[in-house]
């Protein structure tokens, strides 16, 4: 097997503000595995406040790369496994690593990957479109640029109910919340109602990520479900968040990839929790990973290549909120490498 990577500096459209600040540009990481003549692409974007940039990424595979390039690969899960143990501490990489081995897998079988899984590409929950934090003048601009049936509010300013109130005056669309762990408990209390009232249908990540003992409450309080993110990163947090959060939001970044995210919507399913699958922005070649997924999920969030300026691949495509994948085998996917 050989590896390669390329780095990417991606551009947003418009600048993302979430409550946890503002970027203009997404880093990102992408690798491929070749053998046979045939190439796998993955791809993990760079979180800040996961502090595992690019270049940690890089060092940790420079450091390495005879070991994974040496590996005898039969089939992802085995894979997968080896990975976890190679990189420890960087679950981005193996999240890559995990993704370009599927898209191997798929084209080595000549499959996409939903037909491997025996999934119907056909069914599943349309993608929203985030609205990102912003003045409430751009907010409004960016929903009359963008028709979209469901679209993600990002929350957490002292102005979320003005700001929700003028976008319901808007759209008729189905709205989502997102505080990223911007409310305390009562904010919450206090807004979750109000939000209700003006339709919204879930709430993600409302409080800090380690306040249990604020989610017990507002589990037991809250009008509208209530949806895990920074909570449920890794598979053992799928446990945690059940009686706290009615379901969960999977980052394949976050957790290692596409492998132990099947395995978290399985653990979810057998609590009786809904599933989501949501952006971390990456490009065209993470989202289709996303995009194999969606057949096994209540909610998606994965409009990446619609809030970048700039992508890298090709293969994938909306329709007005409905995932529409390739058909190719693998991610289905093309990736146009060039240098950053």
């Amino acid at each position: 097997m050989i590896v390669r990577y390329h780095t990417y500096e991606l551009p947003f459209r418009y600048p993302f503000t979430i409550s946890k600040g503002t970027k203009t540009h997404q880093p990102t990481f992408i690798v491929s595995l070749e053998h046979l003549g045939i190439r796998g692409c993955g791809e993990a974007p760079a979180i800040s406040y996961y502090n595992i940039p690019v270049e940690k990424m890089i060092a940790d595979l420079d450091s390495k790369k005879i070991f994974v390039e040496k590996f005898a690969f039969t089939e992802p899960e085995r894979y997968w496994h080896y990975l976890h143990h190679l990189f420890p501490q960087n679950t981005f990489l193996v999240c890559a690593l995990d993704i370009a081995a599927w898209d191997f897998y798929g084209k080595l079988k000549k499959k996409p990957l939903y037909e491997i899984w025996k999934l119907d590409p056909s069914i599943g929950p349309m993608t929203d479109y985030t609205i990102g934090i912003d003045s409430i003048e751009k907010m409004i601009f960016k929903i009359k640029e963008k028709q979209w049936p469901i679209y993600k509010i990002k929350l957490g300013t002292p102005d979320d109910i003005t700001i929700m109130t003028s976008l319901r005056q808007q759209t008729d669309a189905i709205f989502r919340v997102d505080a990223n762990a911007g409310w305390t408990l009562g904010e919450a209390l206090e807004k979750i109602p109000v939000l209700k009232d003006l339709g919204v249908e879930f709430i993600e990540q409302p409080l800090a990520k380690d306040d249990w003992d604020g989610m017990k409450i507002l589990f037991r309080e809250s009008s509208l479900p209530l949806i895990a993110d920074e909570s449920c990163v890794y598979e053992q947090d799928v446990e945690k968040c059940n009686q706290h959060f009615h379901g969960i939001n999977i980052k394949l970044t976050k957790c290692g990839g596409i492998t132990p995210a099947r395995r978290m919507i399985d653990n979810a399913r057998n609590l009786g929790m809904k599933v989501m699958v949501g952006s971390m922005n990456e490009s065209t070649i993470g989202s289709a990973a996303i995009g194999h997924l969606v057949p096994l999920l209540d909610h998606v969030d994965m409009d990446g290549p619609l809030l970048l300026s700039d992508d890298i691949a090709t293969g994938l495509q909306f329709d007005h909120g409905k995932v529409i994948l390739s058909g190719r085998p693998g991610l289905g996917i093309e990736y146009s490498e060039r240098t950053a």
